[in-house]
């Protein structure tokens, strides 16, 4: 698996998402109810095993209790996935988001996406500076997610944050509310993607590409052929599964990826950029 480095950490190119842990589908209340039942601590650490033998070094996740608890017990058995810890709007103050990451032993540390998307629309975001500083401060790696171009445009200019998290679609404008909202019907736009990878292009800093696959609606070969063709050589991509039904989903979905960039086959070719 090849690897990327942002600041002080290095890691594989293909993170494991974990929104599906989470019992965020996005797909419909009956498959978030689904996942819930679905995905036992026992469960999740059994992915989290096989991410490692599949060479990934890295995990995405929700700074949150069940995460962190979650984590302890993964860790006390051996566990060595990096954590890049998402914070989370309700637990509040930036401060306890960040304690939570330090005790969970995060390498990163980013803002909520939903929550950037929210502060940069409504024109508040005097707060974003000194919560990057704050992370780093802690001795962790530091960004932000967001769903809209804006948000990377606003940050170019205005914060020093060691990589972003770009979502390629946005399935529900979070100008009023930044939290995700549940039973609410979502939209995945080719036009949304295609702005995101545009604006990617022209960011300095490392970016981990994510929900590539629209939440489980692409093909995933078409998807990660999609990526391949965006994904800069300092860049990586974020995905998250649900196996109940497709147990070989994660070595399917890592297998596409690497043929996608070529690593399979020899040297990419002129147009597989993430080689």
């Amino acid at each position: 698996m090849q690897s990327i480095t942002i600041g002080h950490v290095t890691v594989s190119r293909f993170l494991l998402g974990s929104n599906p842990f989470s019992t965020f589908s996005h797909q419909g209340e009956a498959m978030d109810l689904a996942m819930k039942r679905y995905f036992t601590t026992e469960r999740i650490k059994a992915v989290l095993r096989d991410a490692e033998t599949l060479g990934l070094t890295g995990l995405i996740a929700r700074g949150d209790h069940h995460i962190l608890r979650l984590l302890f017990e993964y860790r006390e058995e051996g566990g060595t996935l990096q954590w890049f810890a998402q914070t989370c709007p309700e637990l509040g103050s930036l401060a306890r988001n960040v304690e939570y990451a330090v005790q969970g032993g995060a390498v990163a540390c980013h803002l909520h996406g939903g929550v950037m998307d929210n502060l940069v629309a409504n024109h508040n975001t005097a707060e974003i500076p000194d919560a990057i500083a704050a992370i780093k401060a802690a001795g962790m790696i530091a960004g932000l997610a967001g769903h809209t171009p804006a948000v990377f445009r606003w940050a170019e200019e205005h914060v020093d944050a060691d990589y972003y998290m770009c979502c390629y679609y946005n399935p529900i404008p979070r100008t009023e509310n930044p939290e995700h909202q549940r039973g609410f019907a979502e939209t995945y736009l080719d036009e949304d993607r295609d702005a995101m990878t545009a604006t990617i292009a022209t960011l300095r800093k490392p970016v981990i590409h994510y929900k590539v696959l629209a939440a489980g609606r692409a093909n995933p070969a078409d998807a990660f052929a999609y990526v391949a063709q965006h994904l800069r050589p300092q860049d990586a991509v974020c995905v998250g599964i649900y196996p109940e039904q497709q147990p070989t989903m994660l070595a399917e979905d890592v297998a596409l990826f690497t043929a996608a960039c070529g690593y399979g086959r020899g040297k990419a070719t002129t147009d597989q950029v993430c080689s």
